[in-house]
């Protein structure tokens, strides 16, 4: 990676010099962090010898390669050399309170810049995009704003609030708060701690920030933007540095622990999620994230738990209900999964694959006319949904609908042809109507996309063995054993096999070990082995 500022040193003030004789430097010229070479040595430096600019634009030059630090600097610098000039016409100096009002003139009317009401580019977090464009949102309006602010001399720090930030100015004696998001307005504490849901307690929302904490902030959102963009290694990276820098930010916290997550580094997310609520006890997407950090674990309880404290927070949380009722599923607590996925869907989330999930909770509730009912709807919606199409061919087949059932998975083999469950479904249709040699095509196919079921590899046997196919069928029951050695049924199949190739021994074995796991073994079959073996 290049290191465009390693140039701005003497060189940069020579050429600002140059143009102006007789200017007296700028406020920051003895800031220390002017000449840093990289992220690394600007966070080894004290807060106020850190210049902002030169930060943002080293993060910029990371991001782009063909970003190139020294010209947004200069041109920063001839921005604060103007304002100092409107500012001295007026009678004024940077300290000043007033210097606020000229600020604002100068960068949202004459210079015409303004905000996003939302960032959709991941460009518009950097500060070279805000001055190429004039545009940005409130966290990198606020970054060109403190540097212009820097280098005039105005005391103005950045101010965190969950999911925004804003500037302040504040000498000591004035303080009033200033709205980059809105050409420079006013808005009191209290605009900011009711709308942005401000917690109580010991953390730095509505303080000032210096500019190792503002930095924080903006790594922050960088890590959002790497995540956002695949690069989950950097998305780390930045996150990292941003809980380190402000540990006592909840956002941080919980985009730091939705990397580990992701990583299932489960215990090092549970750690950030619960940090992040003490900060920000009330914060319905944390307590979402917590159980889903808890369901990966299988602390199903302490899940419930979780999604119903974000429920609590936000009734309208239709992701903390698909949540719940998928925790719920998972404990075979379908009753209680249909009423929270039920809900989900009356908040909106109406697309065919919650539906389908619906579907897929009223059939195992053993429901199937519910169930084909909303496997229906998920269809109308999608349809080339092949798991609906499975989710009905079992329907029909518990409900003896053979030819209904077969037709259902054939669609479902159609949209997906290595959809192994479906390929299974079909073989169970066609044993059941005694089409073996059927039942065993569709089981093999199953078994070349799942080698390890040991299901279908029973199924597979029990196909065989009805088609007379005793050693085939043999063959494919030792296998499912293998894999599942306690399989009752298996080794009762083996016992039959093993009878009509008259190998009484290895039935007789197989008999015993069937009796031993549970299985009911025939008396008929039992008496005939007994008496081959006499």
């Amino acid at each position: 990676m290049k290191n465009n500022l390693l140039t701005l040193t003497f060189w940069a003030f020579i050429v600002v010099a140059a143009n102006c004789p007789a200017a007296e430097p700028l406020a920051n010229e003895d800031k220390d962090g002017l000449y840093a070479r990289s992220i690394e040595q600007i966070l080894r430096l004290e807060p106020e010898q850190i210049d902002i600019a030169t930060a943002a634009l080293i993060i910029s030059e990371r991001w782009n390669d063909n970003v190139y630090g020294q010209r947004y600097i200069s041109r920063l610098d001839d921005m604060a050399y103007e304002i100092r000039e409107l500012l001295q016409e007026k009678g004024h100096v940077g300290k000043d309170s007033q210097a606020v009002m000229v600020i604002n003139d100068y960068l949202f009317n004459k210079e015409g810049f303004e905000s996003l009401a939302e960032s959709k580019d991941a460009n518009d977090l950097f500060l070279h995009r805000v001055m190429d464009k004039k545009r940005g949102y409130c966290l990198s309006l606020s970054i060109l704003y403190l540097s212009l602010a820097e280098r005039l001399g105005t005391p103005v720090y950045g101010v965190a609030v969950p999911e925004h930030f804003f500037v302040r100015y504040d000498d000591g004696r004035v303080r009033f708060n200033i709205e980059t998001t809105s050409r420079g307005g006013y808005a009191d504490d209290e605009h900011y701690i009711k709308n942005f849901q401000v917690p109580a307690g010991d953390s730095l929302y509505m303080k000032n920030l210096n500019s190792r904490q503002t930095l924080g902030c903006l790594f922050n959102n960088l890590g959002n933007i790497y995540y956002e963009t695949g690069d989950i290694e950097q998305a780390q990276v930045a996150l990292e540095r941003a809980v380190l820098i402000n540990p006592s930010l909840s956002e941080s916290r919980v985009n730091l622990g939705n990397i580990y997550l992701e990583k299932d580094r489960v215990s090092e997310a549970i750690d950030e999620y619960r940090t992040a609520l003490r900060i920000k006890p009330a914060d319905a997407k944390t307590h979402n994230n917590l159980g889903n950090a808890y369901a990966k674990r299988q602390w199903f309880n302490d899940a419930i738990n979780e999604y119903r404290d974000a429920i609590r927070q936000n009734p309208n949380f239709a992701d903390a209900y698909k949540n719940l009722a998928s925790t719920y599923g998972q404990q075979e607590m379908y009753g209680q999964a249909i009423t929270a996925l039920r809900q989900a869907i009356t908040l909106g989330s109406k697309d065919a694959e919650t539906i389908n999930r619906l579907g897929d909770f009223y059939r195992l509730a053993e429901q199937y006319d519910a169930a084909i009912y909303q496997y229906q709807k998920a269809l109308r919606l999608n349809n080339k949904l092949a798991e609906a199409h499975y989710g009905i061919g079992f329907c029909y087949g518990k409900q003896g609908l053979a030819d209904e059932e077969i037709k259902a998975y054939q669609k479902a083999i159609a949209l997906e042809p290595e959809m192994a469950t479906a390929l299974a479904g079909l073989g169970n249709a066609y044993f059941a109507k005694q089409g073996y040699e059927k039942a065993i095509e569709y089981y093999r196919r199953a078994i070349l996309i799942e080698p390890e079921n040991h299901t279908i590899r029973y199924n597979l046997g029990a196909a065989y063995s009805n088609g007379e196919y005793y050693e085939q069928a043999i063959a494919e029951y030792l296998k499912a054993v293998e894999i599942d050695p306690q399989m009752a049924d298996a080794h009762k199949g083996l016992a039959l096999a093993y009878y009509n190739l008259k190998k009484y021994e290895s039935a007789d074995e197989h008999i015993t070990k069937a009796q031993r796991l549970g299985a009911e073994i025939p008396d008929e079959l039992i008496a005939a082995v007994e008496k081959k073996l006499r």
